[in-house]
């Protein structure tokens, strides 16, 4: 019986809880939590945009390692790329500088002239994948700050408290401490995810950029040659063989 009543008694409410420390905390408070929750939900909004497009780009360069160097000619391996292409924009710069190398005035060496095209599309490129990266650096280096701020708040209350009270008693700091503590573990746990995602799609980018790097080298050497310098590419893969119909059982 007794058992039964301990169940069925209430659980005394926490006071000391998330809610209850920011309503002690007032607006400064309440300010902190904001700031850093919007600073969380960008932080994975960067990072699941730019997974996306990372990812899309690799993609892409697989799907040109396998089959664009087997086209017959430049303009024709461009137009099975898709549209939004990052390795098509690449490719129709480059036709766009050999075809604009003629209308030069100024003589200019076809390599040095194909080349500055093809570095500044390529820098282009890769300024987009770079997109966001600032601002997860940004969080991960001010989110800890920002929560340590509402940790200094918190310990000047319990310092007010202990004041007027004469003398630190639990009761009295319990709560401002507590918010306090809130406060730093909130800045650090938007700090870890913003750093660990920027390493990790930067490492990404580093990787994209060698590979965009790569083609624009064998680009400009097919350019340059006339197509008569280009990579190296393995057997077409076979297509299926198809299964021979089975013939019907006469019963």
């Amino acid at each position: 019986m007794l058992m039964y009543l301990a169940a069925a008694a209430p659980k005394p409410e926490n006071p000391y809880g998330l809610m209850e420390a920011l309503e002690q905390g007032g607006t400064i408070a309440w300010t902190v939590f904001l700031i850093l929750c919007a600073m969380s939900v960008g932080t994975f909004y960067v990072l699941f945009t730019k997974l996306i497009e990372q990812q899309k780009v690799i993609n892409q360069g697989k799907k040109v390692r396998a089959t664009f160097w087997r086209a017959g000619s430049l303009k024709e391996a461009s137009a099975k790329l898709e549209k939004n292409s990052a390795y098509k924009q690449i490719v129709d710069d480059g036709i766009k500088a050999q075809e604009e190398h003629s209308k030069l005035k100024d003589p200019v060496e076809a390599h040095d002239w194909l080349h500055g095209s093809l570095a500044r599309s390529e820098a282009a490129i890769n300024s987009s994948l770079g997109g966001g990266l600032a601002f997860l650096a940004t969080v991960g280096s001010t989110s800890p700050f920002i929560g340590l701020f509402g940790t200094v708040i918190g310990i000047y209350r319990a310092l007010i408290k202990i004041g007027a009270a004469g003398q630190a008693s639990i009761d009295a700091v319990a709560g401002p401490v507590g918010e306090a503590l809130i406060m730093t573990a909130l800045g650090l746990a938007v700090a870890v995810p913003a750093v660990l995602a920027y390493n990790f799609l930067q490492r990404r980018n580093k990787s994209i950029a060698e590979q965009l790097n790569g083609f624009t080298v064998d680009l400009l050497a097919y350019l340059v040659s006339d197509g008569a310098v280009k990579p190296t590419v393995g057997p077409a893969p076979a297509a299926p063989v198809a299964k021979p119909a089975v013939a019907p059982t006469k019963a």
